[in-house]
This record gives C-alpha cells, sequence and structure tokens, in this order.
C-alpha cells in the first residue's frame, strides 16, 4: 500500500472484507453526525463549504469524531484532487514529490486537496515544507489533530489555516448511527436481521465515549457473537429462515465485545492535563463528588499514581495550607501507601485523599504570600541580612557588629522581641495574612497577639 490515497469510491463502501466503521463512513453533510456547531446551515464550515472556498483547515478533536470524514466529504463537494498520507509514514522526500504534483496539476486547472492524519506527529522542518505550497495556493492543506493545534503546528502554518473543534458524539448521536448500521443492508449489517435494544446500544454508546469509530468496531464485534449456528445455513447473505427468530445482541454479548472500557486518555497530551485540572478544580470547589469521578478517570486510564499522589500533595499546601495541617500529613501517607501497596490496592489511599482534601476548610493563604514574595525577590535589590540577625562565629565578625543588637527571643517577656527581621526596603511589610477557616482562624488570632506583644511599650 502506498502513502496516498485516494476517495474510496461508492462500489468499496459495500465490501465486505472492510471494517463496518470504514463501510459505514457518511458520503454527504446530509449523512454526517454530529458537529452541527460547524456544519448546520448557515454555520462557519458549512458556509466555506457551500461557496466552494474552505482554504487550509486543521480540525482538532478526539478520535472518531469525523475529522477525516469530514475532509472526504469536502473533497467530493469541491471535486478536487484528494491525497491523504499519514504523518507516521510519510517524510520530506514524500512531500516534496506530492508538493511537485500539485503544483503541476494546478497548472492544468485541478485543485488537490492533501489530507494529513497526526498531523501534529510531523516535526518543524516536516510541517515547513508545506508553507510555500500553502501560500503559492497550490495545495488545500487540510490537518487532523487530537492535540491541541497551538503547541503541536509551527506557527507560521496555523496562521495561514484556520482552526475548528471537533466534539466528541452525543450517546444519542451515536445510538443512531448504530441504528442506521444495524438495518443498512448494503454497507451495513442489515443483511443479519439482527435485533439490538435502545438500552443495549445505549451501553456501547456510553462506554466508547463519543467515538463513533469505537462503536462501529464493538457493534461489529457483537454482530459476530451474536450470529447463530443456523444463520449460517442461508448462504445467500446469512438471514435467518422462514419461521427463525432473528439473533440477538444482548447486553452479555456486549459485555463480551468490550472486553474492557477504552477511555480517551493521553499520558503525554492534553487530556492528561485537562482530567488533573479537573480533579485540581473540583478539590478547590469542595465537591468530594467530582473529585472522586475525575480521579477515577485518571486512574482507570493508567495514569502513573504516583504522578497523581504528588499532584495531591500541591493540592494540600496550595488550596487548604494551615486551614488544615493534617491535609498535607494525609496526603503524604496516600502517596506512601501507593508506593508501598502498589495498584489497585493505592486507588482507595488517593480516593481518601482527595476526599479529604474536598471537604477541608479552605485557604491560599500560604500560595498568595508565597507568590508575593518571589515578586518582590525579583523585583527588589537583594540586601544584605541585617547586622543583628548575622552569627558571630569569630572575633573579627563581632568585631564588625555581627550580632549587635539582636534579642533572644526566650529572654523577652512574652517570647517576642520588638526587633525588625527584614530588610530595611521591606520594612514592615505583610505576605501571610490567614483566612479566618479552620486552623488560620485560631493563627489569626494568634498573629493579633503577637502584633501587640511587639509594639513598643
Amino acid at each position: 500500500m502506498g502513502l496516498f490515497q485516494p476517495i474510496p469510491s461508492a462500489d468499496s463502501a459495500t465490501d465486505r472484507t472492510r471494517p463496518l466503521a470504514d463501510r459505514m463512513r457518511p458520503r454527504t453533510l446530509e449523512e454526517f453526525a454530529g458537529q452541527e456547531h460547524l456544519i448546520g446551515p448557515g454555520k462557519p464550515l458549512r458556509a466555506q463549504i457551500d461557496r466552494d472556498d474552505t482554504g487550509s483547515l486543521i480540525f482538532w478533536g478526539p478520535p472518531g469524531t469525523g475529522k477525516t470524514t469530514l475532509a472526504k466529504i469536502i473533497a467530493r463537494m469541491t471535486k478536487a484532487e484528494y491525497i491523504e498520507f499519514s504523518a507516521v509514514l510519510a517524510g520530506i522526500k514524500e512531500i516534496k514529490q506530492v508538493m511537485a504534483d500539485a503544483e503541476r496539476a494546478r497548472q492544468y486547472g485541478t485543485r488537490t486537496i492533501v489530507f494529513i492524519d497526526e498531523i501534529h506527529r510531523f516535526n518543524k522542518a516536516q510541517q515547513d515544507a508545506f508553507l510555500p505550497h500553502v501560500e503559492k495556493g497550490n495545495i488545500r492543506l487540510i490537518g487532523a489533530t487530537t492535540e491541541n493545534p497551538s503547541f503541536e503546528i509551527n506557527a507560521a502554518l496555523l496562521s495561514r489555516s484556520r482552526v475548528y473543534v471537533l466534539q466528541p458524539l452525543s450517546e444519542d448521536q451515536i445510538v443512531q448511527l448504530l441504528k442506521r448500521a444495524l438495518t443498512d443492508e448494503e454497507r451495513g449489517l442489515g443483511a443479519l436481521k439482527l435485533r439490538a435494544s435502545d438500552d443495549v446500544l445505549k451501553k456501547i454508546a456510553s462506554y466508547t465515549s463519543g467515538d463513533a469509530r469505537s462503536a462501529y468496531n464493538v457493534l461489529e464485534v457483537a454482530a459476530g457473537l451474536a450470529k447463530s449456528p443456523l444463520l449460517a445455513k442461508d448462504a445467500r447473505n446469512g438471514a435467518p429462515q422462514p419461521g427463525e427468530q432473528p439473533a440477538e445482541i444482548t447486553d452479555d454479548i456486549v459485555r463480551d465485545a468490550l472486553q474492557k472500557r477504552i477511555l480517551l486518555y493521553d499520558k503525554a497530551g492534553e487530556e492528561h492535563y485537562n482530567l488533573i485540572s479537573a480533579l485540581h478544580k473540583s478539590v478547590r470547589n469542595s465537591d468530594p463528588d467530582a473529585a472522586l469521578y475525575w480521579l477515577g478517570r485518571m486512574i482507570e486510564a493508567g495514569e502513573d499514581p504516583l504522578y497523581i499522589a504528588r499532584r495531591v500533595v500541591r493540592m494540600a499546601v496550595e488550596d487548604i495550607g494551615l486551614a488544615d495541617p493534617n491535609a498535607l500529613s494525609l496526603c503524604m501517607a496516600a502517596r506512601d501507601a501507593v508506593d508501598f501497596i502498589g495498584m489497585p490496592e493505592g486507588n482507595l489511599a488517593l480516593a481518601q485523599a482527595v476526599v479529604y482534601l474536598s471537604v477541608a476548610p479552605k485557604s491560599n493563604a500560604l500560595y498568595t504570600a508565597y507568590g508575593a514574595v518571589q515578586q518582590d525577590i525579583e523585583q527588589t535589590a537583594a540586601e544584605s541580612v541585617p547586622l543583628h540577625l548575622r552569627n558571630a562565629p569569630t572575633g573579627l565578625m563581632k568585631g564588625l557588629g555581627y550580632g549587635k543588637d539582636y534579642q533572644y527571643a526566650h529572654d523577652v517577656e512574652g517570647k517576642v522581641a520588638n526587633m525588625q527581621c527584614l530588610p530595611d526596603s521591606l520594612r514592615d511589610r505583610i505576605y501571610y495574612r490567614p483566612t479566618n477557616e479552620g486552623i488560620e482562624k485560631r493563627i489569626r488570632g494568634r498573629m493579633e497577639e503577637i502584633k501587640k506583644l511587639r509594639a513598643p511599650k
């Protein structure tokens, strides 16, 4: 198989050796499911397609949302030559050859759409090879990516393309696609006369997380498991014999077909950061149920549990702090438990930690205080330590005034000396302002007491 593939013909859609997902691929916008925000009447992408003025496009979205299908539909509707290749296989040499062919084709009035699957896998040099041809109009580039284009695609190429974000399909949309596949005798499974309840189809839809391709694959496996031995007797089309009951795709069959739910997750990609962000913000918002859900999503998708533990420790010091000092101890214990007993047993230790943090009193006073310290360190001069705060281990240092006028707090009434400890430029600066939450309410009272003790008598 070569790198470059033409759009499959209509006849190839009936080729039973091809996967169901490929056979059922929509051929027109009317067949296309989802993405109404892009291709509904009057919507941006639909308007561009209707004007035959799509330019270069980047489709960004999760797997199975129709990125490749949309590119093929656009090529058909605009009657352009369509060249498809994968960023995994193509190198600079292949890119230059395709670009040269496209430039010659343009001279004869033929437009070329170059579709690049997984464009985020191209390095900078490979992406740069497209730039002059996009600028000259030799090609219309359509890239598909599951990664954030802002981070993965060169700024120059990105600025010459319009980015469209595709959303996961809803469960109802997936169910409708599965029903169509079950009844379509030309391209789908209609000849098998299989039955499946709405609940069974909803189960497939919910387990495939908005990924139409994955849902079709599960349905195809389930159909193979559901066919009874009697169905094989009809050599014409596998349909039931007269008087026979159609085979049914049951809950148990779907469970066998699924084996284990596949969760959308990329440990090095954006979804990794999206989920940890959701976990952190749920904890911060004191929502233990949401925190448990996002934690479970990460654990069940195979995230490194020690990475989660490190981030949970960070939550303890950033969002709880001294409002509940025990939070940090509990999170460190959870980390040790995960390290000691491993997974899956360690998942409950992490669950205990995130629930504790969620219901704990919240304070970002320490986080804010340290941020202010960092700002002052960056923006003010690095003054010398005041002499009275320095140790004087030698006679010379003592003679230079090291330690002079230092007041030993334990010798002072109340154990608080009226002594300046900040540099002169930051005299009387206040960084830590405790809240009235949890233990910090007591800390706030103690700080007021310290302030009175420090006041001149």
